[in-house]
């Protein structure tokens, strides 16, 4: 959802005191010198990028640029205020400059290795109990009118020296103007950092985004760039990367000593790092700045160039107190790349460069190519070991109430410099472009619809109950919704209403819920249901709503039960990295299949049920973000449990039974630095007492009894078995098991790149009182059911095909009978 909502806002919106030059260094035969060392006659340096290439804010009293680079004579070029481009060419020393030799191995390697051995000693996180610091941060989606082809400074065409008319694109013409005028996305933020207790909480004290009135809570979660430049894994827009001075880090990755230059009068080691299995179009490389006295991060350059161009860089300030370098200025930049593959969201294009054939002719550059993202956050009143307390601990984010409300003069006071009349101009030009184009509502209708909503004035209708099928009810039509906060913001009302063309019964549902506490998110709500379930079917409460186009296991199950009666419950997310629900109801239970229930020699076909249950889902490993609005989960971490106990109460509003139920669930997901991915699934119930065979479990199959593999194909199910066939097993007590390992997906060719996934899925179960169920035919997993299969996902347009076998006690005679063949969807945007 964060990723989704920060590319939205980055690519849709593409319709100084100082100045600004740019340039490029290479060697006598014009091949690019990769982080050479650029120093102004001020002592200001910067480094060119993997490409030779570099962009440096020079104020006007700086005269010269000296370029350095190891191996190479130095060269100093006089700056001329009318000249903004310096193409500098070194040539190579003739007594080739020897690496200075501080063991056997290579000499950067070795500083390395110091770097590692002294980590506790220069990570602020580690070395300090606590501190505090505060940032301004300011992001933009801008680009540079002068990268932009003059051309198209010209009207629609003009002839050129041969005769030949040139066709002019005005779209081009009019987004140069807008570049030139105003940037295409702006936001500033003020936050403030406190760590303790190992851990570190961000504090949003003030929030302006360009165009919109509410902040975009999700934007302000988006991990940019590791806030610590010590983390073993270091992150680059939502993706994780062995950091270069990380424990293992030797091993993946080879180190070149560059250069010696000064920062903040300490004197540091260059070493450029390249990552040993980088593939041409990823991997991390850089520059780090290391002191020569203690080993510390003075400085860091971190680059990703694939299908984005993607940079970060870390500077430090150095406490001589403390002596430690303390993180002052960070600085990250997006850059669009190449590709013929134009994305569409919300209306709005991305295209992407990278990763095409060899000999594939790319598209013609247009203007918004030139498009960029910079975000940059300066650090300021730094107080070491502190004793102040933090509020709210176990929250990573929390937003301050009035922070999107500031004044002008708060931002005054905290922006490094005022801003430019170019930034003024992107306020005033963008909230009303925001409201003219209705960017805000386009943005808020498309998060909406990924939870399966779609808003229409006070209502979201709900786009799960429009249409879907079973065998049972047929096609099931039907139309529902809840309010929103254009209706109350502390009030809401749902209800849905279906019809199943082949059983020809109406269901429907209503409710109505009122906020407690919006901090917690605690509602208290209750509804009244008349509908049908599939029987035996596990249904955690605490569980998120999944939303899919097309849901496809429930075609196949022709076995429910109809409930009707009344439940309330509380949601909260009162108790720090979880969320509960405490539920009471009674509901008239009547199986829709031959089924009787003996209890006590007596043979019920229908039964009431009043149950009180409590379910609770617990990520102690996540992030969660407190905004005005709630509480959100907004870095998802595993492992993750799920706990539910259900306890019929006796002779309470006429119950008929008593039993108890708990129901439990780990999930563990690990991605690996390659792209590939493990997830673990531990799941088990065990059912006390008299429980009719509606509320056991069947463990989830996905098989249909017919006779040819060819007539058993059908869609795969989200952690189904698909090998089982419907009703073949019950049970009241189970343990299931299920490990899938995705590997990064093969490029097979331009469109046809499947991800290969094995999957192992393998369930034990008992049933207790078999006496007590009249009807159906069915067997128990006594001896344990074991499933094995391949998945070739996302083949094509996100449909994919997979087998699985059936192996194991449980194995059937006849050796198709044991083979599944299933077809997988899965919806790609290509995020």
């Amino acid at each position: 959802m964060k990723l989704f909502c920060f590319l939205t806002l980055f690519f849709t919106l593409t319709l100084q005191a100082q100045f600004q030059i740019n340039g490029i260094v290479t060697d006598s035969n014009n091949k690019p010198l990769p982080f050479a060392t650029i120093t102004t006659s001020e002592n200001n340096n910067t480094i060119t990028d993997v490409d030779g290439k570099f962009i440096f804010k020079i104020s006007p009293s700086s005269t010269t640029l000296t370029v350095s680079y190891i191996g190479f004579q130095t060269k100093t070029i006089t700056l001329s205020i009318h000249k903004t481009f310096y193409a500098v060419s070194l040539a190579q020393q003739t007594d080739d400059l020897n690496e200075v030799v501080v063991s056997n191995e290579n000499p950067a390697l070795t500083i390395i290795r110091k770097v590692i051995a002294n980590k506790s000693l220069n990570d602020p996180q580690k070395k300090l109990n606590n501190f505090e610091y505060k940032t301004y941060n300011k992001l933009i989606v801008t680009a540079n009118p002068d990268s932009i082809d003059g051309r198209i400074d010209s009207t629609a065409s003009y002839k050129d020296l041969n005769k030949k008319i040139i066709n002019v694109d005005s779209s081009d013409y009019k987004f140069k103007e807008i570049v030139s005028r105003q940037h295409l996305f702006q936001t500033e933020k003020v936050s403030q950092y406190q760590f303790g207790n190992r851990k570190l909480k961000e504090t949003v004290l003030g929030t302006k985004i360009a165009g919109f009135k509410q902040p975009i809570y999700e934007v302000l979660a988006f991990n940019l760039q590791s806030i610590s430049i010590y983390d073993p894994k270091y992150e680059l827009f939502e993706t994780k990367y062995e950091n270069p001075i990380s424990n293992q880090a030797p091993s993946s990755y080879n180190y070149k000593l560059l250069d010696t230059v000064s920062i903040k009068g300490r004197d540091t080691y260059m070493i450029y790092f390249k990552n040993k299995l980088q593939r041409k179009s990823s991997g991390l490389e850089g520059v780090l700045y290391i002191d020569k006295e203690n080993f510390a991060v003075a400085k860091a350059v971190m680059r990703i160039k694939g299908v984005l161009d993607i940079s970060g860089i870390h500077e430090f300030e150095y406490i001589p107190k403390e002596k430690i370098w303390f993180q002052s200025n960070t600085t990250f930049k997006i850059v669009k790349g190449k590709n013929d593959d134009d994305i569409r969201i919300l209306g709005g294009t991305i295209q992407f460069d990278g990763d095409v054939e060899e000999n594939f002719e790319p598209r013609k550059k247009v203007a918004s190519d030139f498009t960029y993202l910079l975000s940059e956050s300066n650090s300021f009143d730094i107080r070491v070991n502190t004793s102040n307390p933090i509020k709210n601990p176990s929250l990573y984010i929390e937003i301050n109430d009035d922070a999107a409300k500031k004044p002008e003069n708060f931002w005054e006071a905290y922006r490094k410099e005022n801003l430019d009349v170019k930034s003024q101009k992107t306020y005033l030009l963008l909230d009303s472009l925001s409201v003219s184009n209705r960017i805000e509502k386009r943005l808020g209708i498309g998060r909406k619809i990924i939870n399966g909503f779609y808003p229409i004035g006070p209502v979201d209708l709900d786009l799960k109950k429009i249409i879907s099928f079973n065998n049972y009810e047929g096609f099931r039509i039907g139309l529902g919704g809840i309010t929103n906060d254009r209706f109350s913001k502390n009030f809401r009302l749902e209800s849905y209403t279906a019809y199943g063309t082949k059983d020809g019964v109406f269901k429907y549902s209503a409710g109505a819920g009122v906020l407690l506490d919006k901090y917690t998110n605690t509602w208290l709500n209750g509804y009244y249901a008349d509908d049908v379930r599939e029987i035996a079917s596990t249904v955690f409460s605490v569980d998120k709503r999944v939303f899919k186009i097309y849901d496809p296991r429930p075609i196949n199950i022709s076995t429910f039960y109809e409930y009707s009666g009344w439940r309330g419950n509380i949601q909260t997310k009162f108790i720090p990295k979880t969320e509960a629900v405490l539920e009471v109801s009674r509901n008239y239970i009547e199986p829709k299949f031959d089924y009787l229930f003996n209890h006590d020699g007596k043979l019920y076909s229908s039964y009431v049920m009043t149950t009180a249950m409590l379910s609770i889902v617990w990520a102690p490993f996540s992030e969660f973000m407190q905004t005005p609005t709630g509480r959100n989960e907004t870095d998802k971490r595993f492992p993750r449990f799920t706990f539910q106990y259900t306890q019929s109460l006796p002779d309470v509003l006429g119950n008929d039974f008593t039993f108890s139920k708990i129901d439990f669930k780990a999930e563990y997901e690990k991605q690996y630095l390659n792209r590939q991915k493990t997830s673990l699934l531990l799941q088990a119930g065990y059912a006390m007492g008299d429980v009719p065979i509606t509320h056991l479990y069947n463990t989830s199959p996905n098989n249909l009894t017919k006779e040819t593999i060819i007539q058993r194909i059908t869609f795969a199910g989200r952690n189904a078995f698909e090998t089982m066939y419907f009703n073949e097993f019950f049970s009241s007590q189970y343990l299931m098991f299920q490990i899938k390992h995705g590997f990064d997906r093969i490029r097979i060719m331009k469109k046809v790149r499947p991800s290969l996934v094995l999957v192992t899925r393998m369930a034990w179960g008992n049933m207790e009182k078999p006496e007590q169920h009249v009807g159906p035919a069915y067997k128990t997993l006594d001896k344990g059911f074991f499933e094995s299969g391949i998945e070739l996902n996302k083949i094509y347009k996100g449909f994919g095909l997979g087998g699985f076998y059936r192996y194991g006690p449980n194995q059937l005679l006849k050796f198709e009978d044991n083979i599944a063949v299933k077809i997988s969807y899965v919806l790609d945007l290509g995020l």
